[in-house]
């Protein structure tokens, strides 16, 4: 599915992974006591960043790469009613496997 939206300057489009509902015990845990997904997946690159030369600064983090996010970082939207993140690669902490 192509997603519509294209960020700007340095900043990623995540989606975020949501956690399972169902934890080992089985115990359901619901909407309300769950904590803010940490790990997502970038979907959309920016512009890219310029330095002080104006010269244009690679991205980390690619398309489709797996990421620890901060967890209150970025900004939430909802497209075609999923939800995403437009952050700052500089949110993103680290790049998992």
């Amino acid at each position: 599915m192509a997603i519509n939206v294209k960020p700007l300057g340095d900043r990623v489009l995540v989606h975020p992974i949501e956690e399972k509902e169902v934890k080992k015990g089985g115990i359901i845990i619901p909407d309300t006591a769950k904590e803010k997904p940490q790990e997502g997946e970038v979907v959309a690159l920016g512009t890219g960043k310029l330095d002080d030369e104006g010269k244009k600064i690679e991205f980390t983090v690619k398309k489709g790469d797996k990421v620890l996010i901060s967890k209150y970082g970025g900004t939430e939207i909802k497209v075609d009613g999923e939800n995403y993140l437009i952050m700052r690669e500089d949110d993103i902490l680290g790049i998992i496997g």
